[in-house]
């Protein structure tokens, strides 16, 4: 492929993420269904890794976790690493910085990275798989700051699970 080609085609994926981050923190559910292709897989490695087959079912999680109105979220990529395996195919790396609030008064700042691989189809690039690792989680509150949240959710899972044995 040209040069220009491919610096064009690496563009329109910035673009692509672009609207990921943007149409996601405003809770665009149509819009941003439209950037995934049917068999996207999505993979969050934290505590406990999570994998979710299908852009609709996706959607639908993203949904479910973080699409109240209230829950504001803030994501920003940048540094991407971007090839294209093909005319049709690429593969991208993105830094990742996300803000969420959890609750009022409670807000979570994630650190980590983006690992994707992207399909063209009908002209467009389309996200085909994402693999979420995060490095840092920190929990936020407007007197207390607790680093490496991570160990905190794995705490809280543990006692949850064994609570819900408990009950069961």
């Amino acid at each position: 492929m040209h040069d220009a080609a491919t610096l064009l085609e690496i563009e329109s994926i910035k673009q692509l993420k672009a609207r990921y981050c943007r149409q996601l923190d405003a809770k665009e559910w149509a819009a941003w269904r439209a950037l995934f292709a049917d068999d996207f897989v999505s993979e969050i490695v934290d505590t406990a890794t999570r994998v979710v087959v299908g852009a609709d079912e996706f959607v639908t999680y993203t949904r479910q976790t973080l699409g109240r109105p209230s829950q504001a979220t803030v994501h920003h990529v940048h540094a991407p690493e971007i090839s294209l395996t093909s005319p049709t195919t690429a593969r991208g790396t993105w830094a990742l910085h996300d803000v969420v609030r959890l609750i009022p008064m409670l807000t979570l700042r994630g650190y980590g990275h983006y690992d994707e691989k992207y399909v063209k189809a009908d002209g467009q690039w389309r996200l085909q798989s994402s693999r979420l690792t995060r490095l840092r989680e920190d929990v936020v509150t407007p007197l207390l700051t607790l680093y490496d949240a991570r160990r905190l959710r794995a705490a809280a899972a543990r006692l949850a699970r064994r609570t819900s044995n408990e009950r069961g």
